[in-house]
Protein backbone atom coordinates (compact mmCIF):
# COMPACT_ATOMS: atom_id res chain seq x y z
CA UNK A 1 0.00 0.00 0.00
CA UNK A 2 1.46 3.54 -0.64
CA UNK A 3 1.31 5.69 2.09
CA UNK A 4 2.22 9.38 2.54
CA UNK A 5 3.78 11.64 5.75
CA UNK A 6 1.67 14.72 6.36
CA UNK A 7 2.95 17.19 9.42
CA UNK A 8 0.26 19.75 9.85
CA UNK A 9 2.44 23.36 10.70
CA UNK A 10 0.41 25.74 12.39
CA UNK A 11 2.28 29.17 13.61
CA UNK A 12 -0.18 30.10 16.44
CA UNK A 13 0.54 28.23 19.36
CA UNK A 14 -0.64 29.25 23.18
CA UNK A 15 2.61 27.72 25.65
CA UNK A 16 5.30 28.82 23.65
CA UNK A 17 4.62 31.03 20.76
CA UNK A 18 5.69 30.54 17.19
CA UNK A 19 7.44 27.10 18.39
CA UNK A 20 7.96 25.85 15.62
CA UNK A 21 10.28 28.71 14.28
CA UNK A 22 12.66 28.31 17.12
CA UNK A 23 16.28 27.40 15.91
CA UNK A 24 19.22 27.54 19.18
CA UNK A 25 20.38 24.47 17.69
CA UNK A 26 20.45 25.90 13.66
CA UNK A 27 17.50 24.43 12.65
CA UNK A 28 13.99 25.27 13.27
CA UNK A 29 11.74 22.81 15.32
CA UNK A 30 10.07 21.85 12.00
CA UNK A 31 12.86 21.44 9.91
CA UNK A 32 13.92 18.47 12.90
CA UNK A 33 10.39 17.19 12.24
CA UNK A 34 10.95 17.17 8.62
CA UNK A 35 14.12 15.52 8.51
CA UNK A 36 12.97 13.02 10.59
CA UNK A 37 9.99 12.23 9.14
CA UNK A 38 12.14 11.71 6.24
CA UNK A 39 14.35 8.74 7.85
CA UNK A 40 10.90 6.52 7.66
CA UNK A 41 10.91 3.89 4.95
CA UNK A 42 7.94 3.25 3.80
CA UNK A 43 5.68 6.02 2.99
CA UNK A 44 6.32 7.28 -0.47
CA UNK A 45 6.80 10.96 0.35
CA UNK A 46 6.45 13.66 3.21
CA UNK A 47 5.26 17.30 3.16
CA UNK A 48 4.54 20.05 5.57
CA UNK A 49 0.88 20.95 5.66
CA UNK A 50 1.49 25.36 6.58
CA UNK A 51 -1.09 27.48 7.68
CA UNK A 52 0.85 30.66 7.48
CA UNK A 53 3.01 32.33 4.68
CA UNK A 54 6.35 32.75 7.13
CA UNK A 55 6.02 28.33 7.97
CA UNK A 56 5.47 28.32 4.24
CA UNK A 57 8.98 30.44 3.50
CA UNK A 58 10.66 28.46 5.88
CA UNK A 59 10.24 24.85 4.61
CA UNK A 60 11.19 26.13 1.09
CA UNK A 61 14.47 27.91 2.50
CA UNK A 62 15.56 24.44 4.02
CA UNK A 63 14.36 22.59 0.66
CA UNK A 64 11.25 20.96 1.75
CA UNK A 65 7.71 20.56 0.58
CA UNK A 66 4.65 22.36 2.08
CA UNK A 67 1.33 22.83 0.93
CA UNK A 68 -0.49 25.54 2.26
CA UNK A 69 -3.88 25.30 4.12
CA UNK A 70 -6.87 27.34 5.36
CA UNK A 71 -6.17 29.25 8.56
CA UNK A 72 -9.79 28.35 9.24
CA UNK A 73 -9.23 24.86 10.11
CA UNK A 74 -9.87 23.85 13.45
CA UNK A 75 -7.28 21.06 13.87
CA UNK A 76 -4.56 19.37 12.70
CA UNK A 77 -6.93 16.82 11.69
CA UNK A 78 -8.87 18.86 9.01
CA UNK A 79 -5.49 20.08 7.96
CA UNK A 80 -3.85 16.84 7.31
CA UNK A 81 -7.07 15.82 5.43
CA UNK A 82 -7.25 19.08 3.36
CA UNK A 83 -3.66 18.19 1.79
CA UNK A 84 -4.73 14.36 1.42
CA UNK A 85 -7.50 15.67 -0.81
CA UNK A 86 -5.03 16.69 -3.24
CA UNK A 87 -2.82 13.94 -3.32
CA UNK A 88 -2.84 10.86 -6.09
CA UNK A 89 -5.76 8.39 -6.38
CA UNK A 90 -3.24 5.75 -5.28
CA UNK A 91 -2.39 7.02 -2.25
CA UNK A 92 -3.92 4.58 0.62
CA UNK A 93 -2.52 5.25 4.05
CA UNK A 94 -1.71 8.68 5.21
CA UNK A 95 0.38 9.90 8.18
CA UNK A 96 -0.03 12.35 10.63
CA UNK A 97 3.06 13.59 12.47
CA UNK A 98 2.84 16.34 14.51
CA UNK A 99 5.06 19.53 13.46
CA UNK A 100 6.48 19.76 17.57
CA UNK A 101 8.05 16.56 17.22
CA UNK A 102 11.64 16.75 16.24
CA UNK A 103 12.94 13.30 17.79
CA UNK A 104 10.20 11.45 16.15
CA UNK A 105 11.78 7.93 15.43
CA UNK A 106 11.57 6.99 11.52
CA UNK A 107 10.87 3.63 12.49
CA UNK A 108 7.80 4.30 14.78
CA UNK A 109 6.49 6.35 11.31
CA UNK A 110 6.98 2.66 9.57
CA UNK A 111 5.16 0.94 12.37
CA UNK A 112 1.90 2.64 12.24
CA UNK A 113 2.00 2.18 8.43
CA UNK A 114 2.04 -1.39 8.86
CA UNK A 115 -0.65 -2.08 11.33
CA UNK A 116 -3.03 -1.06 8.46
CA UNK A 117 -1.38 -2.61 5.97
CA UNK A 118 -1.36 -5.73 8.07
CA UNK A 119 -5.21 -5.35 8.95
CA UNK A 120 -7.40 -4.25 6.27
CA UNK A 121 -10.29 -4.27 8.74
CA UNK A 122 -9.07 -1.35 10.86
CA UNK A 123 -9.31 2.45 9.86
CA UNK A 124 -6.75 3.75 11.91
CA UNK A 125 -3.82 3.00 13.93
CA UNK A 126 -1.69 4.67 16.61
CA UNK A 127 1.31 3.60 19.07
CA UNK A 128 1.83 3.74 22.99
CA UNK A 129 5.17 2.72 25.19
CA UNK A 130 5.12 1.53 28.94
CA UNK A 131 4.44 4.30 31.59
CA UNK A 132 7.36 3.02 34.37
CA UNK A 133 6.66 5.83 36.55
CA UNK A 134 4.03 6.84 38.90
CA UNK A 135 4.22 10.26 38.78
CA UNK A 136 3.90 9.84 35.27
CA UNK A 137 1.10 7.49 35.16
CA UNK A 138 -1.37 10.04 36.96
CA UNK A 139 -0.53 13.08 35.07
CA UNK A 140 -3.44 14.17 32.94
CA UNK A 141 -1.13 15.77 30.74
CA UNK A 142 -0.23 12.37 29.35
CA UNK A 143 -2.82 10.70 27.80
CA UNK A 144 -3.35 6.71 28.68
CA UNK A 145 -4.85 3.81 26.66
CA UNK A 146 -6.05 0.18 27.09
CA UNK A 147 -5.81 -2.31 24.51
CA UNK A 148 -7.79 -5.77 24.26
CA UNK A 149 -5.98 -9.17 23.67
CA UNK A 150 -5.78 -8.58 19.30
CA UNK A 151 -4.02 -4.78 19.71
CA UNK A 152 -7.27 -2.88 19.81
CA UNK A 153 -8.18 0.06 21.46
CA UNK A 154 -10.47 0.17 23.81
CA UNK A 155 -10.22 3.50 25.61
CA UNK A 156 -8.05 6.35 25.79
CA UNK A 157 -8.08 8.69 28.71
CA UNK A 158 -6.42 11.75 31.18
CA UNK A 159 -6.89 9.38 33.75
CA UNK A 160 -5.21 6.49 35.44
CA UNK A 161 -6.46 3.52 33.15
CA UNK A 162 -6.94 0.56 34.28
CA UNK A 163 -7.25 2.23 37.86
CA UNK A 164 -5.82 -0.37 40.06
CA UNK A 165 -8.59 -0.81 43.07
CA UNK A 166 -5.36 -1.75 45.15
CA UNK A 167 -2.21 0.04 44.47
CA UNK A 168 1.05 -2.28 44.36
CA UNK A 169 4.41 -1.03 42.97
CA UNK A 170 4.92 -3.84 41.01
CA UNK A 171 2.51 -3.11 38.58
CA UNK A 172 5.32 -0.10 37.28
CA UNK A 173 7.50 -3.16 36.10
CA UNK A 174 4.82 -6.06 34.95
CA UNK A 175 5.91 -7.27 31.92
CA UNK A 176 4.07 -6.85 29.85
CA UNK A 177 3.44 -3.15 31.03
CA UNK A 178 0.06 -2.95 32.69
CA UNK A 179 -0.07 0.85 31.99
CA UNK A 180 0.75 2.61 28.15
CA UNK A 181 0.95 6.19 27.35
CA UNK A 182 -0.83 6.80 23.85
CA UNK A 183 2.03 8.52 21.42
CA UNK A 184 0.11 11.05 19.30
CA UNK A 185 1.50 9.82 15.78
CA UNK A 186 -1.72 8.40 13.55
CA UNK A 187 -2.37 6.46 9.98
CA UNK A 188 -5.32 6.60 9.01
CA UNK A 189 -6.63 4.98 5.66
CA UNK A 190 -7.87 7.64 3.30
CA UNK A 191 -11.41 7.67 2.93
CA UNK A 192 -11.69 7.21 6.44
CA UNK A 193 -9.69 10.73 7.52
CA UNK A 194 -12.40 12.39 4.85
CA UNK A 195 -14.98 11.04 7.29
CA UNK A 196 -13.12 11.95 10.68
CA UNK A 197 -12.65 15.64 9.25
CA UNK A 198 -16.46 15.78 8.63
CA UNK A 199 -17.44 14.28 11.66
CA UNK A 200 -18.80 16.62 14.47
CA UNK A 201 -16.92 16.25 18.00
CA UNK A 202 -18.65 13.39 20.14
CA UNK A 203 -19.35 13.76 23.78
CA UNK A 204 -16.44 11.46 25.21
CA UNK A 205 -14.20 13.53 23.01
CA UNK A 206 -15.32 16.79 24.41
CA UNK A 207 -14.98 15.49 27.94
CA UNK A 208 -11.57 14.20 27.66
CA UNK A 209 -10.63 16.70 24.66
CA UNK A 210 -9.04 13.44 23.02
CA UNK A 211 -10.20 13.32 18.80
CA UNK A 212 -9.36 10.26 18.82
CA UNK A 213 -12.71 9.01 21.06
CA UNK A 214 -14.58 10.73 18.36
CA UNK A 215 -13.32 7.78 16.04
CA UNK A 216 -14.10 4.98 19.33
CA UNK A 217 -17.61 6.72 19.91
CA UNK A 218 -18.58 6.22 16.42
CA UNK A 219 -17.61 2.49 16.68
CA UNK A 220 -14.73 2.35 14.60
CA UNK A 221 -11.86 0.23 15.61
CA UNK A 222 -8.10 1.61 16.16
CA UNK A 223 -4.79 -0.44 16.10
CA UNK A 224 -2.29 0.18 18.68
CA UNK A 225 0.96 -1.26 18.06
CA UNK A 226 3.13 -0.66 20.96
CA UNK A 227 7.19 1.00 20.71
CA UNK A 228 10.11 1.15 23.96
CA UNK A 229 10.63 4.41 23.89
CA UNK A 230 8.09 7.48 23.37
CA UNK A 231 8.26 10.66 20.94
CA UNK A 232 9.21 13.81 22.68
CA UNK A 233 6.91 16.59 21.68
CA UNK A 234 7.59 20.07 22.65
CA UNK A 235 4.58 22.12 24.33
CA UNK A 236 6.26 24.33 26.81
CA UNK A 237 9.78 26.41 27.07
CA UNK A 238 11.03 23.66 29.26
CA UNK A 239 10.62 21.01 26.58
CA UNK A 240 12.59 23.00 23.94
CA UNK A 241 15.01 23.79 26.26
CA UNK A 242 15.65 19.99 27.05
CA UNK A 243 15.15 19.20 23.70
CA UNK A 244 18.17 21.86 22.96
CA UNK A 245 20.20 20.25 25.66
CA UNK A 246 19.99 16.73 24.35
CA UNK A 247 20.64 18.14 20.53
CA UNK A 248 23.78 19.65 21.95
CA UNK A 249 25.08 16.00 23.54
CA UNK A 250 24.83 13.99 20.49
Amino acid sequence: MKSFVIIPARLASTRLPRKLLLRETGKSVLQHTYEAAGRAQRPSGYCAAVDDRELLEEVERFGGRAEMTSPECPSGTDRVAEVARRLPDDVEIIVNVQGDEPEIAGSSIDSVVEILERDPKLVMATLATPIRRRAQLENPAVVKVVRDVGGRALYFSRSVIPHPREWDDALLTAEPSRFLQHIGLYAYRREFLMQLAAMPPSTLEQIEKLEQLRVLEAGYEIGVGVVDEPTRGIDTPDDYREFVDRFRRR
